[in-house]
């Protein structure tokens, strides 16, 4: 293996620009998803079937298809449809379609959301009745009850399921590489393999750069944990 090229300064100026886009990827699209995700995840549990099942079709469908094909979609689908592309110089939203950036996070955020909406509205269902039965008896209206009572528990209970999402989303975030001018850690490697004919050290590189992302969320996560979810410790 020759390593001496991956570590040439414009070989790691490469990898370093794919690493700040794979983690403005991750981070924005976690964050869009989380907002996205609330709203649809007390869709998911409301009685009302007018918001219950277009949440529960959304849901469905970016959970039940790949990733890469949502990707393709709205990049090579939405974006490019004729009408959009009349209107992506002066109309908004239809502005931001022309950028492949605003396309690849719009794809992920909302598959982001689909998964987190599932598992946030799970939490919420299997929130005991005792603290329902606590609120009620203090006079909370349902969205009293649902903003300080069920949603803090709610989350708490979820946080270990949501470190795994927050861990798949980036290492999901290698699709990105599939979309031109979009260049993330993996396709900074797909670059140096592409020029230098060294497949086994640019991937390898940029495997353990993901590698040691991972462990640093892993820890942040097991940390959260600690803090929210201490009380359920067992007692000594």
């Amino acid at each position: 293996m020759s390593w001496d090229v991956i570590f040439e300064p414009a070989t790691l100026a490469l990898y370093w620009q794919g690493l700040i886009v794979t983690l403005q990827l991750t981070l924005y699209s976690l964050g869009c998803g989380a907002v996205l995700a609330l709203a649809c995840s007390l869709a998911l549990i409301s009685h009302r079937p007018w918001l219950h099942w277009p949440a529960r079709t959304f849901t469905y469908f970016m959970r039940g298809t790949p990733l890469l094909i949502q990707v393709y979609l709205i990049y090579y689908g939405v974006a490019q449809l004729p009408w959009i592309q009349a209107h992506w110089d002066a109309v908004w939203p239809w502005t931001y379609f022309k950028e492949p950036f605003f396309c690849t996070l719009l794809s992920f955020s909302l598959n982001t959301a689909a998964y987190t909406a599932e598992t946030l509205a799970g939490s919420i269902r299997e929130t005991g009745k005792g603290e329902v039965e606590a609120a009620r008896a203090m006079g909370m209206g349902h969205a009293l009850m649902m903003r300080r009572i069920v949603l803090p528990s709610a989350i708490r209970r979820m946080l270990p399921a949501y470190g795994n999402e927050v861990v798949m989303m980036l290492h999901s975030s290698s699709l990105a590489s599939t979309v031109p001018a979009v260049l993330d850690l993996t396709g900074a490697a797909s670059r140096v393999y592409s020029d230098f004919f060294l497949p086994f050290e640019a991937y390898l590189f940029a495997a353990a750069i993901y590698l040691c992302i991972t462990f640093a969320l892993l820890g942040c996560s097991r940390l959260v944990e600690r803090r929210f979810l201490g009380y359920l410790a067992p007692r000594k």
